[in-house]
């Protein structure tokens, strides 16, 4: 009796190109894993390893027609999974240096009202200077902050380089930093509400 091969990492691809959930699971079964004893390894926390490896096949999914491979699949898993750990990890630092400067200058007594109005008005002001930057610095700005694209991805969908996209995302906060006069910690947190 002849034996059926398992498909090829590639063939999944094609199938999942053309919405084959099972081919889909094929692949999530056969590297999830790897992906998560990598995120695991490196976060210490299962949640947040979950997480990341969720996130990265989410993407594939999502980008399942435009996605195009130049080496193997196990390669380009691989290093999604170390870019989006880097990324956690910097937002969580972040964060954790944000309520750090707030804990050590914020006064202890906050009129919220106030608060409320100055936080309002600095939100205007953001989505008015976002509104300004150049075409392109715009969308790979609002791509990266809205949709959570990391830069390879943006570069991918954008068919420009990721230094292009690094090179657009310093002179957006650079611009949002200068025009708003807050430093960078504060205008991360902002985004992120």
């Amino acid at each position: 009796m002849e034996r059926h091969q398992p498909a090829t990492d590639r063939q999944l691809l094609e199938l999942i190109r053309k919405d084959d959930r099972l081919a889909f699971t094929e692949l999530y079964n056969r590297y999830w894993d790897k992906l998560f004893i990598v995120a695991m390894h490196r976060l210490n926390d299962e949640h947040e390893a979950e997480e990341v490896v969720q996130e990265i096949f989410l993407s594939l999914w999502q980008r399942r027609t435009t996605i195009e491979l130049s080496h193997s699949l196990n390669t380009y898993l691989s290093v999604a999974v170390k870019y989006r750990i880097i990324n956690h990890l910097d937002k969580q630092f972040l964060k954790k240096q944000h309520v750090d400067h707030l804990a050590t200058h914020a006064p202890r007594e906050l009129d919220s009202t106030n608060n409320w109005l100055a936080e309002k008005e600095l939100r205007t002001q953001l989505e008015q200077t976002i509104s300004r930057l150049p075409e392109k610095c715009r969308i790979v700005f609002l791509l990266s902050r809205e949709q959570n694209k990391t830069n390879a991805e943006i570069a991918a969908e954008l068919n420009i380089a990721e230094k292009t996209v690094e090179a657009h995302m310093t002179k957006a906060l650079n611009t949002l930093r200068q025009t708003l006069n807050i430093t960078i910690p504060l205008l991360l947190y902002l985004l992120e509400k």
